[in-house]
């Protein structure tokens, strides 16, 4: 047992694009509390945030961008060009993001943590963490998911070679990863290494729990059903089908299992059940202290209300379990009355992205709008991680 008493610890890493957050959410599923350290990095440097400042003084005032927050690909192309640069980086973020990691640790109920880095073994949480886990990709993979994200060959060779050897992670690991294959080869890989675990079938069971919520009783209709309980249940990679299924009827689109998987690795689910029938949906990602909501159905057969009502609260409890500070649902412009009464009735309100004050916050929404959706925003809990200076 590491730093953290009654806690296993799972340091994640492995160099850039072999898929960590892949991993990471996928542990998430399972039950444990998960820390994206390179994520916080961008919390920390956000305007007001501790970093903030002493990365301008550093780096110089070109690297900002016309509304004064500091643009990551400028730096970045600076810092992954130059080592030294990336030292000094660094040494400014690393000790900030160490204390709201320590901090984060000490207030979650979960008996496994999952904190990634990119450069756990090049730092102090090496000597923290409990075990370690890389995931390890080919070369050709790292450049091939690169690509995606808009980096031509040659900025994509740039950024794996400027790291420490992929070889270096792989001699200290206790866990390995591949993540050459399938996203279903990658979680069978997951699921058994996460199965030796101690602590982790705790955190499972309490994950995987089914929630009876009962509602005030409605009266059958001509195009709707009766219901006067719901269970709630969070999606697995076991129900795939069910997710698939409803989100069929939302889109019209059958997704593959494959699809279906990597959309695990994006955000979680909670279902809607009436009687083993699903009858609603919500798909949130919490992350960096954020939650977003990106997906929310109702069947056309299930009413609106109670069902909306539960799935709301339902995603508020596990996004306080991971100590969220705000909640951030995009809805349609076109979305139905009801859906967006319930959302109201529950305190959240509409917003814009330039009425959001807290400049970290505002970024999150702003990566994750997606077009033709309005914002709705609800503090979810007062005392935040990173307090404004």
């Amino acid at each position: 047992m590491g730093r953290w008493e009654g806690k296993t610890v799972i340091g994640l890493t492995g160099n850039i694009a072999t898929g960590k957050s892949l991993v990471r959410r996928m542990l998430d599923h399972l039950g444990a509390y998960t820390i994206d350290a390179d994520g916080l990095a961008h919390q920390v440097m956000a305007p007001g945030a501790p970093a903030y400042k002493p990365v301008i003084v550093t780096f110089g005032q070109w690297i900002l961008d016309k509304d004064k927050r500091i643009d990551r690909s400028k730096l970045g192309a600076v810092a992954f060009s130059h080592p030294e640069a990336l030292a000094r980086l660094e040494a400014l973020t690393h000790p900030i993001i160490g204390q709201a990691i320590d901090t984060l640790i000490r207030r979650t109920r979960h008996k496994v943590i999952v904190v990634e880095a990119i450069k756990l073994l090049e730092g102090q949480l090496t000597d923290k963490v409990d075990v370690v886990w890389v995931v390890d990709a080919t070369e050709e993979q790292q450049a091939q998911r690169l690509a995606k994200r808009g980096l031509s060959p040659a900025d994509a060779l740039k950024r794996i070679r400027v790291q420490n050897p992929q070889s270096d992670k792989l001699a200290r690991a206790d866990v390995v990863i591949d993540n050459n294959g399938t996203p279903e080869n990658t979680w069978a890989q997951v699921r058994a290494a996460w199965s030796k675990i101690q602590g982790a079938a705790e955190d499972e069971a309490a994950q995987t729990q089914v929630q009876r919520v009962q509602v005030t009783p409605s009266t059958a209709t001509a195009d709707k059903m009766a219901i006067s309980s719901l269970d709630i249940m969070r999606g697995m990679p076991k129900n795939a089908d069910l997710i698939a299924k409803l989100l069929h009827e939302r889109t019209g689109r059958m997704l593959s299992k494959d699809e279906v998987l990597m959309a695990f690795g994006q955000k979680s689910y909670m279902l809607a059940m009436v009687n083993s029938t699903p009858v609603g949906l919500i798909g949130f990602l919490v992350e960096n202290l954020i939650t977003r909501v990106d997906e929310f159905m109702v069947t056309s057969r299930a009413p609106v209300s109670p069902v909306a009502t539960a799935l709301i609260e339902a995603m508020e409890r596990a996004s306080r379990e991971l100590q969220s500070e705000v909640g951030y649902v995009f809805l349609p412009d076109n979305e139905k009355a009801e859906t967006i009464q319930a959302f109201l009735q529950l305190g959240y309100e509409k917003t814009r992205l330039d009425e959001i004050k807290v400049p970290a916050w505002r970024e999150a929404a702003r990566e994750a709008q997606p077009s033709g959706t309005q914002i709705f925003a609800k503090k979810l809990r007062e005392k935040r991680v990173f307090k404004p200076i």
